[in-house]
């Protein structure tokens, strides 16, 4: 994980020093990227999926950052594995000031009446109650930090219909309510919960949309700025999201898309 060595004094509204953040899902995709960006602003990271070689791979990788980072795997649909995560992130760091739960999935490619009682239930499981069980269980320790952020990754899926993975966008639009509950509970201990609602981003997670042709030329077409986005302009929302910036933003979903929610045709 590479970082910068800039002074993060120049910037103290996007300083991330001192602090200390779990992403999950963090071994490739958005989740790197937003810990690699974390890092750089000077945050220490926790690098976290089910996968331990990649997270260690990744954690290895930083090489001059202000932040470190460090390996912790975890499956955050287990209890035990999402408590466990928790338990050595207090070890080694001794508190946790950011959350951003980045992990998710979407097992199920096709029309809601044909979906399984098991697969629609294992679609939210995975996306809104992992997300609400670990917030739950990180409680305690953003309390502590006085100034804690969490950030939830969601969808513009969230926000239209679809006759194939209509079982993601209800996830993903549970998640920004989920966002919008938490920050009314936590307000009062001035801790934030907040939303980020990516468009077509090029990731793995993605790829059967941007490297289709014509799919992609067709994303390119509704899109204002033309083209597909990339992890690292979802990462530095992020970063914004986590610093004293936004201070004053809480129960928000920010929607990074490149302009193609506003296209009315």
């Amino acid at each position: 994980m590479s970082a910068s060595n800039d002074n993060d004094d120049r910037n103290p509204l996007f300083s991330l020093s001192g602090r200390v953040a779990v992403i999950t899902g963090s071994s490739r995709g958005i989740g790197r990227a937003i810990a690699e960006r974390m890092a750089q602003a000077g945050a220490n990271v926790v690098i976290s999926s089910r996968n331990a070689e990649a997270c260690e791979g990744v954690a290895a990788n930083q090489e001059h950052g202000k932040g470190r980072a460090v390996a912790i795997a975890a499956n955050i649909s287990d209890r035990i594995s999402t408590k466990a995560l928790l338990s050595a992130t207090e070890r080694q760091w001794g508190r946790l000031d950011i959350l951003v739960c980045n992990a998710a999935s979407n097992p199920y490619y096709g029309s809601l009446s044909d979906i399984t009682d098991d697969t629609f239930l294992k679609t939210l499981d995975n996306n809104i109650v992992a997300n609400n069980r670990l917030i739950s269980f990180s409680l305690s320790m953003l309390r502590r930090s006085g100034t804690g952020s969490v950030i939830i990754i969601s969808s513009i899926g969230g926000f239209f219909g679809s006759r194939v993975i209509g079982a993601y966008n209800v996830s993903k639009a549970g998640d920004m309510q989920l966002a919008r509950n938490l920050a009314m509970e936590f307000g009062p201990e001035n801790i934030r919960v907040n939303c980020i609602a990516p468009g077509l981003i090029k990731t793995d997670f993605s790829k059967a949309l941007w490297s289709d042709p014509e799919k992609s030329a067709h994303f390119e077409r509704i899109t204002p700025l033309g083209r597909v986005g990339t992890v690292d302009e979802i990462a530095g929302t992020a970063v914004f999201l986590a610093s004293p910036a936004a201070s004053y933003i809480t129960g928000q979903t920010i929607v990074v898309d490149g302009g193609a929610t506003i296209f009315g045709a």
